[in-house]
């Protein structure tokens, strides 16, 4: 019997592998042999198709020597491959399919999509084919492209909110925080050669670190069919990248941090707040119970809205968790009325000590919250071009089964589960405080000195 079990094991590892996730009426799954996911999503609304492709890549796999370049990979990605000698070529064809594209780079999500008639799916899938797996890194395209990469970059630096996330996130996350921030570092994006391009596509861009979805009026024998037709020869790498390339673990915040940043370009104060939440490796019922609590601090009706916002303390106050893989932030953003500085974060810390108290909210709040996850599923679900991006995202940063028992599970949320995800990660828990003032406001209203932990 002994000798079954390592054959036991690995079979059922295989079986769970490639087992059916749980997904939504009118979508349909499959997986390749070289381990590409394909789900095609059947909407007949209009005679149109859209083509995603999802590489779990991103800042998360980027140390400070590549910070950026998954972010100036996506935008190579519409250049020259074996198909389409030169970008000219390349816009020129998706002239001919009538094509509008796009891409974008997260944390843990790189995603570029096509979006066409529906009778230029088998064109569609080849040219996206094209583009994935045979790209062609001229050195005069990444000449061309550095500067608009880091011209993005320089637009938020115009912001005086991305200047205060910035170093914030520097201070939640230590070390790794290049594993957080997609924009990347100047530096790298401007020295990118065609041979570090290549390392990223040789880490990451293979079929099983891949998921791809075809959406809209197309049914989905014929799609599947195509799509394992043009994609069935790409390659695998043989073994997971996530796991040849294992991500660090992020460190816990040590100790509450504040402090406070001036620039001529804050017109009015900013102050963000943020702490480590739940991941969904390790706590997928934290990162549900944050999205049914944040819902309900949405709300008009919350005391965090009432005490903040409808007190002319804050112009407004939002709090919200980020869904991830790799330990997701929970943030607070206030932008607290000038005049109000102090009192408006010594309420804003009041409240949060509140978060976990069993009156901060009522059973009809925590009903409303769950009805209003609800309606928004139901709208996404209204928008056929939304649920490509809906779905590679979840599969990223969670899975399909956690996307498509989302709002099933948002309805069995309890008031117990909401005060046991405040208590893990929020109350009493490190965080990191930052603000950014015009320095003649924060002159006039000393709020260098009244932005503090309170004393309450």
């Amino acid at each position: 019997m002994k000798k079954l079990i390592p054959s036991l094991t690995l079979l059922l590892i295989a079986l769970c592998a490639n087992a059916q996730p749980r997904l939504p009426e009118h979508y349909f799954w499959e997986k390749l042999p070289n381990g590409l996911q394909i789900v095609v999503i059947e909407n007949d609304k209009v005679p149109l198709a859209k083509i995603e492709i999802a590489v779990k890549n991103g800042a998360f796999t980027e140390d400070s020597n590549y910070n950026g370049l998954s972010h100036l990979f996506e935008h190579m990605f519409f250049k020259a491959n074996k198909d389409y000698a030169d970008q000219e070529k390349f816009l020129k064809r998706t002239q001919e399919l009538g094509a509008v594209w796009n891409g974008t780079t997260g944390t843990e999500r790189v995603n570029y999509f096509f979006t066409f008639s529906k009778d230029s799916l088998k064109a569609g899938l080849e040219f996206m084919n094209a583009a994935i797996r045979f790209p062609i890194y001229k050195p005069e395209d990444m000449q061309k492209e550095r500067p608009v990469v880091d011209g993005e970059f320089q637009r938020g630096e115009s912001n005086p909110g991305f200047l205060l996330y910035r170093e914030v996130q520097k201070k939640v996350w230590g070390e790794l925080v290049t594993r957080k921030n997609p924009i990347g570092i100047h530096e790298i994006i401007n020295t990118a050669t065609p041979e570090k391009m290549m390392i990223i596509k040789n880490k990451y861009y293979f079929p099983n670190n891949s998921l791809l979805v075809i959406s809209g009026d197309v049914k989905h024998e014929e799609a599947f069919a195509k799509a394992e037709a043009i994609f069935g020869s790409w390659e695998s790498s043989g073994s997971d990248p996530i796991t040849k390339y294992p991500i660090p673990e992020f460190k816990p915040i040590a100790a509450t941090q504040y402090f406070v940043m001036e620039s001529t370009l804050a017109q009015t104060p900013t102050e963000f707040f943020f702490w480590q939440g739940p991941d969904t490796r390790t706590d997928s019922a934290g990162t549900v119970a944050a999205e049914v609590f944040f819902t309900i601090l949405g709300m008009n009706s919350s005391k965090w809205q009432q005490a903040l916002v409808d007190k002319a303390l804050a112009a407004s106050a939002s709090a919200q968790y980020q869904l991830s893989r790799y330990v997701g932030p929970v943030s607070v953003t206030l932008l607290p009325n000038p005049d109000k500085i102090k009192a408006c974060n010594d309420e804003a810390l009041n409240q949060i000590k509140q978060w976990g108290n069993d009156d901060y909210f009522t059973d009809e709040q925590l009903r409303d919250a769950k009805a209003t996850i609800r309606r928004n599923a139901i709208r996404q679900r209204e928008r056929p071009s939304d649920q490509t991006s809906i779905l590679t995202y979840y599969w990223t940063s969670a899975s399909l089964d956690y996307m498509t028992d989302m709002v099933k599970n948002c309805e069995k949320v309890s008031r117990d589960d909401i005060k046991k995800f405040i208590n893990q990660y929020i109350s009493g828990k490190p965080y990191v405080a930052g603000m950014v003032i015009n320095p003649e406001m924060n002159k006039k209203t000393n709020a260098s000195d009244n932005f503090k932990p309170s004393t309450y």
